[in-house]
């Protein structure tokens, strides 16, 4: 199981950070932002190898389930 930010996300945060520094900005005057969004990946293959079980509302939460 993985709570991690969203890949994604951030390479549009760093093509935005590109951009400003391309067009003229100081990297030093750039704010740096935190992750807002994160995804909740779960893998029961190895939670079965494990011996896990995983709540079915566990599940339903994940935003990736590998079987």
């Amino acid at each position: 199981m993985a709570y991690a930010s969203d890949i994604a996300d951030m390479w549009r945060r760093i093509a935005g950070y590109v951009r400003q520094v391309l067009v003229g900005a100081k990297p030093r005057d750039m704010p740096i932002y935190q992750a807002t969004k994160f995804d909740l990946v779960i893998n029961l293959k190895t939670a079965k190898a494990l011996g896990l079980t995983i709540p079915q509302s566990l599940l339903v939460l994940a935003d990736e389930v590998i079987e």
